[in-house]
């Protein structure tokens, strides 16, 4: 059979065009949808359009572990806010403490890389929070930082920072309260309130002006000092508040406009 020039030429080309799909599909990160930034998954995360289920991994050292209450509070909490016809997986994964406390952000995530199991994958989303046996190196003598939202599906808890200020407060306190706090306000973050991606339905008058990304209802979840605060605010919320605080009703709204109940 003869094959001419043209059409040779033509049939190489077309394998090497095919190799390189090829080549490129096997180089894909299959963790990407895990890397974007804050507020990016909201809507893959409140509704059902894409995803049907959610997986949240608890990842901690050693007596760093979740409260029952927090995991059963947490749950509660987004059946309320998500549609996830698939459910919610809990899934807890025990790693060696990691070391060099305090932790700035990047150590955060280079933890989350070497400690990460659970990522999204088919119609399953996976959200990571891992439960820090270390402080943030942004504490300073009068203010702490409870936790932290930094990409799309992850979250931090600094939770040797919650047992401190539990350890430390004369007036007792809650440590299933505190947590759950730090953790709802957080995954709030990672649903985009409040205006992370600037589409919220309530851009004015809603948005703190002084503490960008939170409330301006000071008894809403989403106030500023839910998460980042001063040494004493924590100790009086410890005295005051048996539990955790509510979303307002422009946060409810804001979630529901981007596919949440």
């Amino acid at each position: 059979m003869k094959i001419s020039l043209p059409a040779l030429f033509l049939f190489f080309f077309s394998t090497l065009v095919i190799g390189c799909k090829d080549d490129d599909s096997n180089t894909i990160d299959p963790t990407a949808e895990n890397k974007k930034s804050l507020g990016k998954s909201a809507e893959d995360i409140l509704s059902d359009d894409i995803y049907q289920s959610l997986t949240i991994e608890f990842v901690y050292a050693p007596g760093y572990p979740p409260t029952e209450e927090t995991k059963i509070a947490l749950e509660q909490f987004l059946d309320q806010r998500i549609k996830k016809p698939g459910g919610i997986i809990i899934k807890e994964t025990v790693i060696d403490p990691p070391t060099g406390a305090p932790f700035d952000i990047d150590e955060i995530k280079e933890i989350e890389e070497n400690n990460r199991t659970a990522y999204t994958k088919d119609d399953n989303l996976a959200v990571y929070v891992f439960l820090s046996n270390g402080k943030s190196n942004k504490d300073t003598d009068k203010t702490v930082t409870l936790g932290t939202a930094y990409r799309n599906t992850s979250i931090v808890v600094y939770k040797k920072t919650l047992l401190d200020l539990i350890n430390n407060n004369q007036g007792g306190g809650d440590l299933a309260t505190l947590e759950t706090t730090t953790l709802e306000h957080e995954f709030g973050h990672i649903l985009g309130l409040v205006n992370i991606t600037n589409d919220d339905i309530h851009p004015k008058g809603h948005e703190d002006a002084d503490n960008s990304r939170h409330c301006v209802i000071d008894n809403c979840l989403m106030y500023f000092q839910a998460s980042n605060t001063g040494r004493k605010e924590v100790a009086r919320f410890l005295q005051r508040r048996a539990t955790v605080p509510q979303l307002d009703s422009l946060c409810i709204e804001d979630l529901q406009a981007k596919g949440g109940k």
